[in-house]
This record gives structure tokens, C-alpha cells and sequence, in this order.
């Protein structure tokens, strides 16, 4: 969001240089830049020690493409925590003890960040949240099969290709 008014007073801002980033909007009332914002989401790869992985079906998304969990960041969340609930509320399954990070990436067309995870859990069963219309364990090799097309924007392609860079000794 590029702001032209001010979110406190309404006063008309101004462009002002701000060091390095250039001219920002600047509010003359309350003495204060109002830098651009952007949605921020986080979203984690789950695979359990068979090496399969948590895909979601969330039909108000795609009726044909599955996805990872996914989610907003609330304020005075952190990523880890963001994904740790997500994947609690979404499907079920605690992923608190071995997170890791793996990437942030830009969604151009959505314009948001994205921050990435790859998680690893023992195999359970799915508690599914009103959100998810079907979860499933899916092997590794297959996932491309079920996943949004492989495009420069799309973070969990970028994340499956993390994680199998990292289980390819495991094949060999």
C-alpha cells in the first residue's frame, strides 16, 4: 500500500528524501515517514519421515492445484509462530520442534511476501479446519503433479526444489 494521506491525522503527505530509500511520504503534522506496506504470509512444506509431504486442498483457492500451509502473519507474530499455528489450526499437526528456514520470496501478483519453511513431523492423520476441503501425504516425487505450476512467483515450487536439493543423498 503507498500511502498519500495519513493514517493518523489525514493530512496530505509530501515526498521528503529519507537517507537512501529515496523520497518517501512524509507527514508534516506528525513529523513521520509512511514508508510502503505489504501483506506479509508465511508458509511451510511438511514432510514426515517417509518423505511425503502435506498437501492441502482449499477449494476457495484452486478446484484443481493443492497447496502448503499457509497463512497471515498477525501482528507481534513471527513467522515461526505464524506457521507453527497455521499448521495447527489448518490441518492439525505441530510442527513447533523442527522448523527451518528456507527462503522468502515475493508474490508479485498477490503483492506479498512470502516467508518460507521446511518442517518435519512424524506421520499423523490430518485434523482438518473448515478452511481445508481435503489434506493428504503425498510422496515427494509426485508433488509437482499436484502443485500450482512451476512459475518465477511461486514460493512453495521454490520450497519443494529446497527440499529435495536436501533428501537427494537419501536416494543415491
Amino acid at each position: 500500500m503507498h500511502f498519500k494521506y495519513c493514517p493518523f491525522c489525514g493530512e496530505k503527505l509530501i515526498d521528503k528524501q529519507a537517507g537512501d530509500d529515496g523520497n518517501v511520504p512524509f507527514c508534516i503534522k506528525c513529523d513521520r515517514y509512511w514508508f510502503d506496506i505489504f501483506p506479509t504470509c508465511a508458509i511451510v512444506l511438511i514432510a514426515n519421515e517417509f518423505n511425503e509431504i502435506a498437501l492441502l486442498k482449499q477449494l476457495y483457492l484452486s478446484d484443481k492445484y493443492l497447496t502448503f500451509v499457509a497463512g497471515y502473519m498477525q501482528p507481534k507474530e513471527t513467522a515461526e509462530q505464524c506457521i507453527v499455528r497455521e499448521a495447527m489450526e489448518e490441518i492439525g499437526v505441530d510442527i513447533s520442534t523442527n522448523v527451518k528456514y528456507s527462503g522468502s520470496y515475493w508474490f508479485d501478483s498477490k503483492g506479498l511476501l512470502m516467508i518460507g519453511f521446511i518442517a518435519r513431523v512424524k506421520k499423523t492423520k490430518f485434523k482438518l479446519s473448515n478452511e481445508v476441503d481435503d489434506a493428504k501425504w503425498v510422496a515427494a516425487a509426485d508433488v509437482p503433479k499436484y502443485l500450482f505450476p512451476k512459475t518465477p512467483e511461486n514460493a512453495a515450487f521454490k520450497i519443494y526444489e529446497l527440499f529435495m536439493e536436501q533428501i537427494q543423498p537419501s536416494f543415491n
